[in-house]
Protein backbone atom coordinates (compact mmCIF):
# COMPACT_ATOMS: atom_id res chain seq x y z
CA UNK A 1 0.00 0.00 0.00
CA UNK A 2 2.58 2.72 -0.87
CA UNK A 3 0.05 5.04 -1.75
CA UNK A 4 -0.53 6.11 1.91
CA UNK A 5 2.92 7.17 2.09
CA UNK A 6 2.71 9.88 -1.07
CA UNK A 7 2.31 13.25 0.46
CA UNK A 8 -0.10 13.91 -2.39
CA UNK A 9 -2.50 11.16 -1.67
CA UNK A 10 -2.45 12.32 2.24
CA UNK A 11 -3.73 15.55 0.98
CA UNK A 12 -6.07 14.82 -1.35
CA UNK A 13 -7.50 12.58 1.25
CA UNK A 14 -7.89 15.03 3.91
CA UNK A 15 -9.92 17.41 1.30
CA UNK A 16 -12.35 14.58 0.20
CA UNK A 17 -12.75 14.09 3.98
CA UNK A 18 -13.08 17.76 4.53
CA UNK A 19 -15.89 18.41 1.77
CA UNK A 20 -17.49 15.57 2.70
CA UNK A 21 -18.29 16.48 5.63
CA UNK A 22 -18.64 20.64 5.09
CA UNK A 23 -21.57 18.88 2.56
CA UNK A 24 -23.34 16.55 4.98
CA UNK A 25 -26.07 19.37 5.64
CA UNK A 26 -26.75 20.02 2.13
CA UNK A 27 -30.05 20.00 0.64
CA UNK A 28 -29.30 20.20 -2.78
CA UNK A 29 -28.67 16.19 -2.70
CA UNK A 30 -27.69 16.40 -6.41
CA UNK A 31 -24.97 18.82 -6.21
CA UNK A 32 -24.07 16.72 -2.54
CA UNK A 33 -23.46 13.94 -4.29
CA UNK A 34 -21.65 15.11 -7.25
CA UNK A 35 -18.97 17.56 -5.29
CA UNK A 36 -18.43 14.81 -2.36
CA UNK A 37 -17.86 11.85 -5.66
CA UNK A 38 -15.33 13.63 -7.18
CA UNK A 39 -13.27 14.48 -4.13
CA UNK A 40 -13.68 11.09 -3.41
CA UNK A 41 -12.37 10.39 -6.62
CA UNK A 42 -8.81 12.31 -6.08
CA UNK A 43 -7.25 10.18 -3.80
CA UNK A 44 -8.99 7.20 -5.21
CA UNK A 45 -7.76 7.63 -8.30
CA UNK A 46 -4.15 8.27 -6.71
CA UNK A 47 -4.29 5.02 -5.28
CA UNK A 48 -5.70 2.54 -7.90
CA UNK A 49 -3.16 4.08 -10.61
CA UNK A 50 -0.51 3.51 -7.85
CA UNK A 51 -1.49 -0.58 -7.07
CA UNK A 52 -2.19 -1.17 -11.19
CA UNK A 53 1.63 -2.21 -11.20
CA UNK A 54 2.88 -0.32 -14.10
CA UNK A 55 4.32 3.06 -14.85
CA UNK A 56 1.49 3.79 -17.35
CA UNK A 57 -1.29 2.65 -15.48
CA UNK A 58 0.10 4.71 -12.83
CA UNK A 59 -0.01 8.08 -15.06
CA UNK A 60 -3.16 7.33 -16.74
CA UNK A 61 -5.02 7.39 -13.04
CA UNK A 62 -2.88 10.08 -12.32
CA UNK A 63 -4.40 11.85 -15.40
CA UNK A 64 -8.18 10.71 -13.78
CA UNK A 65 -6.95 12.39 -10.67
CA UNK A 66 -5.83 15.49 -11.49
CA UNK A 67 -9.64 16.05 -13.67
CA UNK A 68 -11.31 14.94 -10.89
CA UNK A 69 -9.23 17.56 -9.10
CA UNK A 70 -10.30 20.24 -11.70
CA UNK A 71 -13.67 19.31 -11.47
CA UNK A 72 -13.95 19.68 -7.75
CA UNK A 73 -11.87 23.18 -7.97
CA UNK A 74 -14.78 24.02 -9.91
CA UNK A 75 -17.56 22.88 -7.83
CA UNK A 76 -15.91 24.38 -4.66
CA UNK A 77 -15.90 27.86 -6.42
CA UNK A 78 -19.52 26.87 -7.75
CA UNK A 79 -20.48 25.86 -4.00
CA UNK A 80 -19.16 29.31 -2.75
CA UNK A 81 -20.91 31.18 -5.00
CA UNK A 82 -24.06 29.58 -4.53
CA UNK A 83 -24.16 30.18 -0.95
CA UNK A 84 -23.63 26.26 0.28
CA UNK A 85 -19.82 26.88 1.22
CA UNK A 86 -18.74 29.94 3.51
CA UNK A 87 -15.63 31.76 1.46
CA UNK A 88 -13.87 32.88 4.13
CA UNK A 89 -13.82 28.97 5.15
CA UNK A 90 -12.81 28.24 1.43
CA UNK A 91 -9.87 29.78 0.50
CA UNK A 92 -7.56 27.68 1.84
CA UNK A 93 -9.13 25.02 0.41
CA UNK A 94 -9.08 26.54 -3.08
CA UNK A 95 -5.26 27.13 -2.57
CA UNK A 96 -5.29 23.16 -1.14
CA UNK A 97 -6.85 22.15 -4.88
CA UNK A 98 -4.32 23.84 -6.65
CA UNK A 99 -1.53 23.01 -4.98
CA UNK A 100 -2.56 19.52 -5.26
CA UNK A 101 -3.29 19.67 -8.58
CA UNK A 102 0.22 20.83 -9.28
CA UNK A 103 1.64 17.88 -6.87
CA UNK A 104 0.15 15.28 -9.26
CA UNK A 105 1.21 16.97 -12.28
CA UNK A 106 4.67 16.79 -10.89
CA UNK A 107 4.10 13.38 -10.06
CA UNK A 108 2.57 13.04 -13.52
CA UNK A 109 6.55 14.30 -15.13
CA UNK A 110 8.34 11.99 -12.76
CA UNK A 111 6.97 8.93 -13.54
CA UNK A 112 7.32 10.40 -17.32
CA UNK A 113 10.27 10.67 -17.18
CA UNK A 114 11.64 7.26 -14.81
CA UNK A 115 9.50 5.37 -17.26
CA UNK A 116 11.58 2.82 -19.27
Amino acid sequence: MRFKELDVWKRSFKVSVYICKSMRSCKDLGFKDQICRSSVSVPSNIAEGSERGSNKDNIRFLFYAKGSCAELLTQVLLATEIGYLKKDEVSNLIIELEEINKMIAGYIRYLQRTRG
